[in-house]
């Protein structure tokens, strides 16, 4: 298979100067498909600040430099691949209108479920979008299903492909020493969360589930690793802890991705309460560092921690996630199976395999598999 396609990434979200994580996702795809021959362009935002007077001049400036990309490179890619359907969809539509681009899009999970319910006119650039394109990816089967079944797009230009995990960096490190690391107590049984810190990733619920927990046991912590896109949240939430008086909660701003290898091996169990998940790759990366997951019954997570491979909880839910939380602080035996059968799926998510049907999909041999 020929590997030396120049390839434009356009992107909504990708790591900049403010946020060494934000869309870290894309960043890591484009580097593997790099480090796989590809030769790889990106214009992308970076900045994730969504106060209203940023957001209209970062998204501006962004189409302009994707319009100057269009002029005096637009004609040297083989592919130009969109992450996130709306907006993006439309700037990757003028690579393929001018010079007949092969248009690849990656549906994340927000732009179906969200960003797509927002106005009429939104749905309808969505629907365009996805029926212009040569091929959608969606990094979950629920999205797959929505996308295929609302938005009418034949299963032959559909596949299932997430970010996949790079288990060269989401591995186990030894427990105690990762606590050492982190200064978190021998005698803490630390909750983690890792993400942005947004109302939508459940946040709220998961403090209220904190409260129910630590009446019962002292010696729980929860560790909220992230950034907030609003202020304004992030005061709701320290509001929060102040007036119920939680004791050993701790807001840790976002870190590199090999750091976030040590928070997750550092914790009891990792938890992701999400309102609405694409897929959950973050869940995945747990996993591969040996840490039983604990998360909402929403969009792909629904098939990810399935048959036990983690505890699915009711969604907005704070009882029903203090229970799934419960469940695996007070079996070992359970929390064992879990982190068994946990390495297991994050093998089957391996970054690799992804990569090779990425390049599948660019070169247009999708698998027969994805045409069923």
């Amino acid at each position: 298979m020929d590997k030396q396609k120049r390839v434009l990434v356009l992107s909504n979200m990708y790591p900049g100067v403010k946020s060494s994580t934000f869309g870290i996702f894309v960043k890591n795809q484009v580097q593997a498909l790099r480090d796989h021959g590809a030769k790889v362009d990106v214009v992308a935002v970076s900045d994730p600040d969504m106060n209203k007077p940023n957001v209209l001049k970062k998204y501006l400036k962004w189409a302009t430099e994707t319009f100057f990309t269009l002029l005096f490179k637009g004609r040297r890619y083989d592919v130009v691949h969109a992450h996130y359907v709306f907006p993006t969809g439309m700037l990757a539509l003028l690579f393929k209108k001018w010079f007949k681009t092969r248009m690849v899009v990656t549906a994340h999970g927000g732009d179906i479920n969200r960003m797509a319910k927002k106005s009429p006119r939104i749905k309808q650039w969505t629907t365009k979008i996805l029926q212009e394109a040569d091929h959608v990816i969606t990094v979950g089967q629920d999205l797959h299903r929505e996308i295929h079944d609302e938005y009418q797009i034949p299963k032959e230009k559909l596949s299932v492909i997430n970010m996949g995990v790079n288990l060269t960096v989401f591995q186990e490190h030894e427990v105690c020493e990762a606590r050492q690391v982190l200064g978190i107590k021998d005698t803490e049984m630390p909750i983690v969360f890792v993400g942005n810190i947004i109302r939508e990733k459940g946040i709220m619920e998961l403090l209220e589930a904190y409260k129910i927990l630590k009446a019962e046991n002292d010696n729980l912590s929860l560790y909220l690793v992230g950034n907030a896109k609003l202020a304004s949240f992030k005061m709701e939430v320290e509001q929060y802890v102040k007036d119920h008086q939680l004791q050993d909660v701790h807001l840790h701003p976002a870190v590199p991705q090999s750091e976030v290898a040590i928070w997750m091996s550092a914790a009891d169990v990792f938890v992701l309460p999400s309102h609405m998940e694409g897929f959950g790759l973050v869940a995945v990366e747990a996993m591969a560092c040996g840490t039983p997951v604990v998360g909402t019954k929403v969009g792909g997570l629904q098939t990810l921690l399935a048959d036990d491979h983690g505890v699915l909880v009711e969604d907005q839910n704070a009882a029903s996630l203090a229970g799934g939380i419960s469940s695996v602080l007070e079996n070992p035996d359970y929390k064992e199976q879990l982190i068994e059968a946990g390495k297991k799926r994050a093998a089957e998510n391996d970054q690799e395999r992804m990569i090779e049907r990425v390049f599948e999909i660019y070169e247009n041999k999708v698998m027969e598999d994805e045409k069923k």
